[in-house]
């Protein structure tokens, strides 16, 4: 639904340095469209180049009005609340942007279009729930593993640690390379950036193997397939792991961890094991004792963003010896270091 031309504006009331935000910062960072603001009043007159390591000219505003003045003409839900539930407090900013003409995306699992449908102003508008499903597919049957291209998943210690920035961020190498890749989007920031993809955690578990089974196969043509990650094996709460290695039988894995973190940000009573084990674990599950291929981690992609550049430098030269694997942040030094041998 959103075209290449169409201003965006990101509602980040509260959440510009939160986890919560990752839906707006991700936008912030990929998006193609042009984003003519972000609303959050406890930054207003600052901007995301100030605020987060993003190179982009996008102006922080106190309240929708100021961003309509700038052209905006979609609204675009940037925060990631926990279970994916809209806030009734969120209700008048909604009500507001569809009165004024405004688009909207919504992210999250409560759905918007049926409840908001008699606010839009004119036959060009539309609001956007990108967590619906949009077919019922077949129970996977590892026709991915009769490919012969390459499946990279991008998996992670814990939620929001980076599996979705370091897939686009290798995407971003490879396309500058003319690469013959696709990124295959599996939640909603995925799927809003690129247009296309499948809200993996909106499948019934049934489904959800066949659902990245489908999207691999329709992908079948490019040699390298860049499947973003979902979840965490260690995590609790999260089944997502599992479905995206049965259904994109991967070839290579990447893992995603949050450097300064020893523990899960949520329940934090869980921590983290030593990472050989954790790669050891992953690998394992992804190959079955060699039944859906032999899968290895290539690389560690760390998110540094809490250390100084000395002290990144550092955690990543100790990781790599500890693991014998190369480690980098791909943010802040790029990809290079971490696929470049095997791509």
């Amino acid at each position: 639904m959103l075209k290449p031309h169409q201003k965006v504006v990101i509602f980040m009331e509260g959440f510009l340095h939160s986890d919560y935000g990752k839906m707006g910062l991700g936008a912030a960072r990929y998006l193609q469209n042009p984003i003519v603001g972000i609303i959050d009043s406890d930054h207003q007159g600052s901007n995301i180049n100030q605020e987060h390591p993003i190179d982009r000219d996008i102006p922080i505003y106190a309240n929708l009005d100021q961003v309509i003045d700038q052209g905006a003409e979609v609204l675009l839900l940037g925060i990631a609340t926990s279970g994916g539930k809209i806030p009734n407090h969120w209700f008048p900013i909604i009500e507001k942007s569809l009165q004024a003409g405004l688009c909207l995306i919504n992210g999250l699992h409560d759905t918007l279009a049926d409840r908001f449908a008699n606010h839009l102003q004119n036959p060009n508008q539309w609001i956007w729930d990108v967590r619906i499903p949009q077919f019922t597919p077949q129970i996977a049957t590892a026709r991915a593993a009769t490919l012969n291209n390459k499946r990279v998943l991008m998996i992670g210690t814990d939620m929001a640690c980076g599996k979705m920035t370091t897939a686009l961020e290798i995407y971003r190498w490879t396309q500058a390379k003319q690469m013959d890749t696709a990124f295959l989007a599996t939640g909603q920031i995925g799927i809003t950036i690129t247009g296309g993809g499948i809200p993996l955690d909106a499948y019934k578990v049934d489904h959800a193997c066949g659902a990245v089974e489908q999207m691999v196969m329709d992908h079948q043509d490019k040699s390298l397939l860049l499947v973003e990650g979902q979840g965490s094996l260690l995590h609790p709460g999260s089944t997502a792991t599992l479905p995206l290695m049965r259904g994109s039988c991967p070839t290579h894995l990447i893992l995603c961890h949050r450097a300064e973190k020893t523990h899960l940000r949520h329940p934090e009573s869980i921590k983290i094991p030593p990472l050989r084990d954790f790669i050891d674990l992953n690998e394992r599950l992804a190959s079955v004792l060699g039944t859906f291929g032999k899968p290895k981690v290539m690389g560690v992609a760390v998110n540094t963003v809490s250390f100084n550049q000395k002290d990144a430098l550092a955690y990543i030269d100790k990781l790599e010896s500890t693991l014998k694997i190369p480690v980098t942040d791909v943010v802040r030094f790029g990809v290079e270091k971490i696929v470049a041998d095997w791509l």
